[in-house]
């Protein structure tokens, strides 16, 4: 299917008072953050009030995003398509004071625990904005807590699913609808909670738009919003106009995580004319198992894997898209789900891995603008009893999805920051409110020896997240991938040791210790620990041509071994107390 939102001729300069204009925009982007800080301080969950896993956005009557939050990538990009289902569902049938819930990705959403909140914005009795809000709810119903089931054969076996609803209506709250959602979903407190702070969010964006358009009036508002979406739309075919005109292919493979169908490649084609793109997606036909991605959610990968190449200034809205064209392939395939495909893991797996054949397209085409990969997701979600407060917990411990970045043209990749998926938008949070808000105790949270991908400027490091449950005993969920192949480096980079820049979950039970690389279900008690270990950022440019004074001080920092050294960067260290080097050793190693 191809799709091309808003297509228009090159935006000319506008009109605008610059003063005005500027305003304007601090105003717009004040708002995002203002609802993005409400979710923070009135979420319930740690998913919300620790690690952010949210996103918001604003859109125009049309409706077009007119400012994007610099959240959470796999949730932005969905956002566009989901918001004109949402807006063509409804119609006529809009009105001042309604509230609207949506989850379901065969209606564009990207996967069904990402829950969002659609608010229309009336003046003097005119829709003229959306006001949305998406969060990452920790339950969503479904036989698995947590909703990442990886034994689904269909999506009813993952979810409650919910399409275009609304739930309050005029101004009326809907409270046997928002009864009936919150029915079906664990630890209903924190679900309530995050559930209200998403509202929230809304009614504050409102808030300040409607005394943005009182100072400067409608007529004004639009004229500066029309300016920023040609903003966007200018410095992106400025960009695509510096690429060489051409056909560029990039394939990245996606890994078997353990559900039996082996590896799969999935390509982009970029095709590059004048100042306009065109994307085309080839992956394979859908599977039975919850790693499929329905269209909607591949917008997200597809244009994260464009804005690693971009890294184009602010502001950052629908603009930005209106010279570029995607082809995600025929329905029914892995990037092109058809229900009742299984999904739930979308949003990591395939996604990363289609932003990286994006990326890698591009590569191709400009080899020196594009950055390496970020570690892919590996995650783990926990489920149990907490007899403080006699009842169910259960969460998403984002800080197990805390991998490496990749490295860039111009310097080192940053530690403990991905996944690629979020691009830096998701945060740990404090190891003693997680211990405070779960029966649990967190052992060790750490960045990882060898586990950063070589490279001239090498990749950030991933992290280890052991915990124990204090008193009874706990379901633990693996999701993901990124065990088996490393994160991709970019200009050359390559690592000789691979077994310690991938992910994998260590169970230490009865005085041993094994090791998982398949997505599956586990339970542990006291005295027993799971550890999450995730993958490191790939490199960028040849690791021999790292200075060797650069080598030694990562192995003093313990992120880079005497062995590492040696292997992924031929720098032979003869004594470890004082990092003396073999100077003919390592030119010999180097020279080869």
């Amino acid at each position: 299917m191809q799709q091309s939102f808003d297509k228009q001729p090159p935006a000319q300069g506008g009109a605008v008072d610059p003063i005005t204009l500027s305003v304007v925009r601090g105003i717009l982007e004040t708002t995002q953050r203002e609802m993005t800080l409400s979710l923070e301080k009135t979420a319930r969950s740690s998913v919300f009030n620790l690690a952010h896993d949210y996103s918001t956005a604003l859109f125009n009557a049309r409706p077009e995003m007119i400012l994007q939050g610099q959240d959470i990538p796999i949730h932005l990009g969905s956002l566009i398509p989901a918001m004109k289902v949402i807006a063509a569902y409804f119609g006529d049938d809009i009105h001042e004071g309604d509230l609207i819930i949506h989850n379901d990705p065969a209606y564009g959403g990207s996967h069904a625990i990402d829950t969002c909140i659609y608010k229309p914005v009336f003046y003097k009795g005119k829709l003229v904005y959306w006001t949305v809000c998406k969060g990452h709810l920790t339950d969503i119903g479904g036989p698995v807590p947590a909703g990442y089931n990886p034994d689904a054969k269909e999506i009813y076996a993952e979810c409650l699913r919910i399409p275009p609803v609304k739930i309050w209506d005029r101004g009326k709250p809907r409270t046997d609808v928002i009864n009936l959602i919150l029915t079906n979903l664990r630890a209903r407190r924190d679900q309530e909670g995050d559930f209200n702070a998403l509202i929230g969010a809304c009614q504050v964006g409102e808030r300040s738009l409607i005394r943005m358009l009182d100072k400067y009036g409608e007529e004004q508002i639009d004229a500066c919003i029309d300016e920023l979406l040609a903003m966007a739309e200018r410095q992106m075919r400025g960009l695509i106009r510096a690429v060489p005109d051409g056909t560029y292919t990039g394939t990245a493979v996606l890994e078997d995580a353990g559900h039996g169908f082996g590896d799969f490649d999935i390509t982009a084609t970029v095709t590059i004319d004048g100042d306009n793109c065109r994307i085309a997606i080839d992956s394979p036909p859908q599977v039975p198992y919850f790693i499929n991605s329905y269209e909607g959610n591949s917008y997200s990968g597809v244009y994260l894997g464009l804005m690693m190449f971009a890294q184009l200034p602010p502001p950052y809205n629908e603009g930005l898209y209106r010279c570029v064209s995607v082809d995600m392939g025929p329905k029914g395939t892995l990037c092109n789900a058809r229900e009742p495909a299984p999904h739930m893991n979308c949003t990591t797996t395939p996604m990363e891995t289609l932003t990286d054949a994006v990326r890698l397209a591009f590569e191709k085409a400009m080899p020196s603008k594009v950055a390496a990969s970020w570690g892919h997701a590996n995650g783990l979600n926990i489920a149990g009893w907490d007899k403080r407060h006699n009842e169910e917990y259960v969460t998403m411990v984002l800080a197990t999805i805390i991998s490496g970045a990749g490295a860039t043209p111009h310097q080192d990749g940053w530690h403990a920051c991905g996944p690629e998926c979020c691009f830096g938008a998701l945060t740990s949070g404090d190891v003693e409110l997680l211990e405070h808000s779960y029966p649990i105790i967190v052992h060790r949270y750490s960045l990882l020896t060898d586990s950063c991908g070589a490279g001239l400027h090498r990749g950030g490091s991933g992290t280890a997240w052991e915990v124990e449950p204090l008193d009874g005993e706990m379901t633990f969920i693996m999701f993901g991938e990124g065990r088996r192949i490393p994160a991709l480096g970019a200009d050359g980079a390559t690592s000789a040791m691979t077994e310690t820049k991938v992910g994998r979950l260590e169970l230490k039970r009865g005085g041993k210790v094994e090791t998982l690389r398949r997505n599956t279900i586990g339970v542990i008690g006291p005295g027993e620990t799971v550890t999450n270990i995730n993958p490191g950022g790939g490199g960028h440019g040849d690791p021999r041509k790292r200075p060797v004074t650069r080598v030694l001080e990562d192995v003093r920092l313990g992120l880079v071994s005497v062995e590492g050294a040696q292997r992924d960067y031929g720098v032979v260290i003869s004594d470890l107390e004082t990092l003396a080097v073999d100077i003919e050793a390592t030119q010999r190693l180097r020279g080869a």
